[in-house]
């Protein structure tokens, strides 16, 4: 495994992956914000808070895969016997952990930028932060609960996509995934893990689109005692469907990139 080979195929994943979705990860926000969809701009401006993503998309994703890898190569050769579930599950936490530094400040301008109606620009939402006395701070607002969601998250998608992409190449004797299989296997654990993991993310975008600062017990106390705990599973059908396409074209294109990479450096 080569540390370039997972850099460049997590940059070409990320970019492909944000820019086919922005619009359904959208609606999702719109969902799950304090005041329900229409209150926060219904259909318009679904592309607002673009530009933040297209600035962090490929460092995100470039330093999860890139952790990922590395830890799976290191961990395959620690002498330490783990499973093949037990390595997944950790390098993806690694990868997660890695990558959220880059990803929840682009995150908090995003989730601004789309719940603002189509008012505001990153640019613009980032102009605020910016002036505000404790920058930094709003910046990374929801750093403990996007872990506490990325982790699980990861726990479930990572194993099931490793173990669907080995149980396609088994039954077809082959090395290697072809695209296709890589892309359904990131599907179905990307729907899976999405669907399981919606509380942990509703709670996170409140926490983010909060103006001021706000913990995960009182976050959850006020969403069930005001709405009711089924909203905790607000926008559950648009994240599965975002994460079910992302995690087809996310892990299927990293794959597919990964091995052409790979097949040139090794030619």
């Amino acid at each position: 495994m080569s540390f370039f080979e997972a850099l460049g195929s997590g940059i070409c994943a990320g970019l492909a992956v944000d820019l086919s979705l922005f619009p359904v990860d959208t609606l999702k926000t719109r969902l799950q914000a304090k005041g329900g969809f229409l209150a926060n701009g219904g259909f318009q401006g679904v592309y607002r808070g673009l530009g933040s993503i297209l600035v962090g998309s490929a460092p995100g994703a470039s330093l999860f895969f890139t952790t990922y890898e590395t830890m799976k190569t290191k961990l395959h050769h620690s002498g330490l016997a783990l499973s093949e579930p037990v390595i997944h599950m950790t390098s993806g936490s690694m990868g997660e952990i890695a990558a959220c530094l880059v990803r929840v400040p682009t995150e908090v301008i995003k989730q601004r930028a789309q719940a603002s109606g189509g008012t505001l620009s990153s640019r613009n939402v980032l102009q605020t932060i910016w002036k505000s006395e404790q920058s930094l701070r709003s910046l990374y607002s929801g750093y403990g609960i996007t872990i506490m969601r990325e982790i699980p998250f990861t726990l479930i998608q990572f194993p099931l996509w490793e173990y669907l992409k080995k149980t396609w190449r088994t039954s077809n004797n082959r090395e290697k995934n072809m695209a296709h299989e890589a892309a359904l296997s990131g599907s179905l654990a990307g729907g899976i893990a999405a669907a399981l993991t919606t509380p942990l993310d509703v709670i996170k975008t409140r926490i983010m689109l909060s103006q001021k600062r706000t913990s995960y017990v009182s976050t959850v106390k006020n969403i069930i005692q005001l709405e009711g705990g089924r909203a905790l599973f607000s926008g559950i059908v648009p994240r599965v469907l975002w994460l079910s396409g992302g995690g087809a074209i996310f892990l299927g294109f990293y794959d597919t990139v990964f091995n052409l990479i790979h097949e040139k450096h090794v030619s």
